[in-house]
């Protein structure tokens, strides 16, 4: 056998390095189309027109769209790109407060309380202003009359709709860092610190079950999550109390949120 000569050895210690830069730049190319072909927030669309052609060969999530459809009317997409549920979450808490100040002005007042929670955490003001700012002013947009379309031309602009999830995941980091006693026992194999500075406050990371503890706590929200994969599927409410009808509902599929839009309940339902 013969040995291998220099240039053959750097070739094979080159090879790791060079897959790993084939890697980074074809997701590079993936996160570049996803930007430019599919919006932050999507437009409205009824449940079957959004999903079925995308299952159009799988018998068994077709049926899951049907048993979908039978509860929510429509559905919203959010780009996939990891930061999903928090724009879902803003955009979804804003969407129901138009034309209702009054309860607009009582979710300022959870926002102007949460700034505390980011102090006593220890992030600076200078860390947090702008983005703090940022939902103020969205918050105070809808108290002065901005209607749907308004929203949704709002959350065209890049920089807004991300100065709001960074906002949403610094705050979902200080709620887990003032309550690490509690929310420790749900992190395995890292630091809670560790947790917050690898899985929360990066954009672009997906969200989980923690995740939508802690944010549902830091603003008193109520969320409905509907899980569908291939399994029998489930709803979960944050935070899970009896008799309680969660105000904002998501579907989520492996790795994705969704706006959900419940089915107007009539007369004849009751």
């Amino acid at each position: 056998m013969s040995t291998p000569t220099d240039s053959e050895v750097k070739l094979i210690s080159d090879e790791p390095q060079i897959s790993d830069e084939l890697i980074i730049k074809q997701q590079q190319c993936i996160d570049n189309e996803i930007s430019q072909n599919i919006p932050l927030v999507g437009k409205k669309l009824y449940v079957t027109e959004a999903l079925l052609s995308e299952y159009s060969q799988d018998e068994v999530y077709q049926k899951k769209v049907i048993q979908l459809s039978e509860s929510y009317s429509h559905l919203r997409r959010m780009r996939p790109d990891g930061n999903c549920f928090f724009r879902a979450l803003s955009y979804s808490t804003l969407e129901q407060l138009i034309g209702k100040p009054e309860e607009a002005k009582t979710f300022r007042s959870k926002v102007e309380n949460s700034k505390e929670k980011l102090t006593q955490a220890g992030f600076t003001q200078f860390t947090i202003d702008d983005f703090y700012d940022q939902l103020i002013e969205m918050v105070d947009k809808v108290i002065g009359g901005l209607d749907a379309e308004g929203l949704e031309q709002e959350f065209e602009i890049s920089q807004l709709a991300e100065y709001l999830v960074v906002y949403l995941r610094i705050l979902t980091s200080a709620e887990l860092k003032n309550s690490a006693e509690f929310y420790q026992n749900f992190v395995d194999g890292i630091t809670l610190e560790e947790f917050c500075q690898l899985e929360v406050e990066p954009m672009y990371k997906e969200s989980d079950h923690v995740q939508i503890v802690a944010i549902t706590a830091a603003l008193d929200l109520t969320v409905r999550i509907v899980y569908m994969d291939r399994g029998l599927g489930a709803n979960h409410d944050f935070p899970d109390v009896e008799g309680q009808t969660p105000s904002i509902h998501m579907l989520y599929r492996p790795g994705h949120y969704d706006i959900l839009y419940p089915k107007q309940r009539t007369k004849s339902d009751n």
